[in-house]
């Protein structure tokens, strides 16, 4: 028999046996929806915080008060509530004292507050955010439109402001020009100088931003709060010794004895990606543990369908190997047939885990992703329960006597 006879076999099979066929087919479906929607929403995720979740640029790293909330439980802030703040003349004072950073800037944030723009209002979702002169490149910020801050900006305290590109989208008509604008905060004015590209980010976008002077944003909201520290090192390979050279000169400002742990926290890129990864690692090992309970539950179901079909199909098989079919050929015909099932299963599931996993994405305003290791994966997976489900009753089909099999009613 052709490979092409067997499927056309399988899938009679299949119709002859329905109500047994979609439990079977809806256990495979079932297993393999589970690794794919779950490892696609992932996966959409990581490309998310790889790509911009991340406010740091290349080589960059980021000191501040608290430990990083990834991960960190409802009592994160808590571990780290006593510590002293990280302030803006520490910051200064790194500034001036580290020697092989590329960039430092110093930042602070408060959040929460709308803009207004003659009478336009924003919904109150903005972040506003002090910056120093090198806030920008450390942030990864491209000025698309007027200029970045300069020291006298900081020196004179000016009231001006550069817009995060959604923000102003939300204030100015569509391809307008804000450069110039005056808009408000907290019934203060500013002058717009400037608007940042575009640039995205996770769980929505990164770019509605309110980025004020530094010394700006400490006369209108209070100096009296803790700042980031974001240093870049030249190269990665310099990294290290930058990262170093900084938490040095902070342990030595803050009176960190030696021996004591450090009284700030440190985070990058790559910190926030391998938080990130620990995190969901218990999310991934849970998924697999459903899929596997449920693939399991689809080769029984497979193993018994094949072996009714076994009983019901005994004079056809008897019949096959008196015109000369050998055991070979019977055993191909039903682990075809095996494979076929799952296949069905697979690819339903593998199609509705897509689609689930990337609506997630679109949800959270994430690029959706399709990733073929994880295709392939359960494709591979379909495939091997097929086979090791099938080889039973295909092998107890290829042992009936055919003489026996043909007086079989």
């Amino acid at each position: 028999m052709q490979v092409s006879e067997s499927i056309a076999t399988a899938l009679q099979t299949l119709r002859g046996n329905r109500l047994r066929s979609v439990l079977t087919v809806l256990s495979v479906a079932i297993g393999v929806f589970s690794i794919i929607s779950v490892m696609t929403a992932l996966g959409a995720l990581q490309q998310s915080i790889e790509g911009g979740l991340s406010q740091l640029g290349a080589n960059t790293f980021q000191v501040q008060k608290h430990d990083n909330n990834m991960g960190g439980g409802p009592n994160w802030r808590d571990r780290s509530r006593n510590r002293k703040d990280l302030t803006y003349a520490q910051g200064l004072e790194v500034l001036q004292r580290t020697r092989g950073a590329k960039t430092i800037g110093i930042e602070s944030w408060t959040f929460g507050m709308p803009v207004t723009w003659r009478n336009k209002k924003t919904d109150p979702n903005i972040a506003v955010a002090g910056e120093s002169e090198g806030g920008l490149a450390t942030n990864q910020w491209e000025v698309e439109l007027g200029r970045g801050f300069t020291q006298s900006d900081m020196d004179l305290t000016r009231k001006v402001v550069i817009l995060g590109a959604d923000l102003a989208k939300a204030l100015f008509p569509p391809s307008y020009n804000p450069v110039g604008e005056t808009v408000q905060l907290k019934g203060v004015r500013y002058k717009v100088i400037g608007m940042l590209k575009s640039r995205g980010g996770l769980f929505g976008n990164q770019d509605r931003y309110f980025i004020l002077p530094i010394t700006t944003f400490f006369e209108q909201f209070g100096g009296n709060r803790s700042v980031h520290i974001m240093v870049q090192a030249p190269s990665r390979e310099s990294f290290e010794r930058v990262q170093d050279e900084v938490v040095g000169i902070l342990r030595g400002i803050r009176g960190v004895k030696p021996g004591e742990d450090n009284d700030f926290a440190i985070f990058s890129n790559e910190s926030v990606i391998r938080q990130f990864n620990e995190t969901t690692q218990y999310v991934r090992l849970g998924t697999l543990a459903v899929a596997a309970m449920a693939l399991l539950a689809a080769g029984i179901g497979i193993m018994n369908i094949m072996l009714v079909s076994v009983t019901e199909r005994t004079r056809e098989i008897g019949v096959r190997k008196a015109v000369g079919a050998t055991r070979r050929h019977v055993i191909r015909q039903f682990l075809t047939e095996s494979v076929v099932i799952t296949l069905v299963g697979g690819l339903i599931g593998i199609v509705l885990g897509l689609i689930a996993g990337n609506a997630l994405a679109v949800a959270l305003d994430i690029t959706p992703v399709v990733d073929p290791l994880w295709i392939l994966t359960g494709i591979g997976v379909c495939v091997l329960i097929g086979v090791l489900f099938g080889t039973y009753p295909a092998w107890k089909a290829s042992m009936l006597d055919p003489i026996e099999a043909l007086r079989y009613e």
